[in-house]
């Protein structure tokens, strides 16, 4: 066997293509790994050199490691040179701190804490990174006081998971005051390389309210447009609903907003009890499935469009609707009740994550 090819089991061959087709595992660990099977293959030192475009000293190197040490031998051996002065246990204790007043900031960059800490700002990155810090990163929670919380997720969560038979569930919602936004300029396509782009100022041309209706089962939409949203049109919009489900029983999940409760609406229902309104807790909207389609349409015709009128707006509203029924698809609910509870109520204990 020539000098230049090493022998590897058949376990350490599973790992080392794995390290090749990982894109989580480091540059340096895959190139290694590549050298090693490209050895074990049988070529030569200059061969695997020439492949893989590295230098004969570093296939001689991770080659002889590997012969010596197996998969370890592929390791970065510890670097010499000065100690560490402030471990990673010191730069996470000061993270987590809030900066001093005299600093007037909000939170820690890389290269403030490091000179409160006298190292280089890239070890603070280092890190950060090794276990997860963002301290530019923020997110926002709410949390429900409504003292009906327990019963009105069950009520809904119900629904999603158990719809009541021979019946239809639908989320209804309004998404308001959507502006017909026209661009200063017009807007360049997409080319290679290059993303689409378009101007940062514009007119506005006016706004509209998109009143939908998510029937669950099937993901299709029933739409409006108003110019307002007051309980007239919640009214004229729950007709409209009504009329296109007819002689069906349907169970309407809808958020608190005022004129859902509006008296002229109940009296409404009561007139019509085939259709029951469930409603989501107070700052629980999140769980009314049709948000997840003001998302969708959002992202793919409302936000990157150019609008010359509300009349323009409404019709590619329309449009994308016309579109989205005809391969429409069911939206699926998986957590329970008792999987939800426990995270939209404040807990009592200081590690509470939110």
């Amino acid at each position: 066997m020539p000098s230049s090819t090493v022998e590897i089991t058949d376990a350490d061959r599973l790992i080392l293509e794995s390290w090749t087709r990982s894109s989580t595992v480091s540059a340096g660990h895959a190139e290694r790994a590549r050298i090693v099977l490209a050895s074990a293959a049988g070529a030569g030192t200059t061969a695997v050199a020439g492949q893989l475009g590295v230098s004969r000293p570093t296939v001689i190197k991770w080659r002889d490691r590997f012969a010596e040490s197996g998969i370890a031998g592929l390791d970065d051996e510890p670097r010499s040179g000065r100690p560490k002065t402030v471990d990673d246990a010191a730069i996470l204790a000061a993270t987590l701190e809030p900066p001093p007043a005299t600093l007037a900031v909000t939170h820690w960059s890389t290269r403030l804490l490091a000179s409160q800490l006298g190292v280089g700002d890239a070890t603070v990155a280092r890190a950060w990174r090794k276990y997860g810090i963002k301290p530019w990163r923020t997110e926002t929670f709410k949390f429900s006081t409504d003292p009906e919380l327990e019963a009105k997720v069950r009520d809904v969560v119900g629904l999603y998971l158990n719809p009541p038979t021979n019946a239809i569930v639908l989320c209804v919602d309004e998404k308001s005051q959507i502006q017909a936004l026209n661009r200063t300029a017009p807007i360049l396509p997409v080319r290679p390389g290059l993303p689409e782009k378009a101007t940062h100022d514009y007119k506005r041309n006016g706004t509209t309210t998109l009143f939908a209706a998510l029937e669950i089962a099937t993901g299709r939409v029933v739409d409006e447009c108003y110019d307002r949203h007051g309980k007239a049109e919640f009214g004229a919009f729950l007709r409209k609903v009504a009329k296109a489900y007819p002689r069906r029983q349907l169970h309407v999940v809808v958020d608190n907003y005022h004129t859902h409760k509006h008296a002229e609406i109940q009296a409404w229902l009561a007139k019509n009890p085939r259709i029951t309104l469930h409603f989501t807790p107070t700052s629980g909207s999140w769980l009314n499935l049709v948000e997840v389609f003001f998302g969708i349409i959002t992202r793919q015709a409302i936000r990157r469009g150019s609008f010359d009128s509300v009349a323009q707006l409404v019709t590619a509203i329309r449009a994308f609707i016309d579109g989205w029924n005809d391969r429409s698809h069911p939206f699926t609910w998986t957590k329970t009740a008792d999987e939800i509870l426990p995270h939209a109520t404040r807990k009592r204990d200081s590690d509470a994550r939110h």
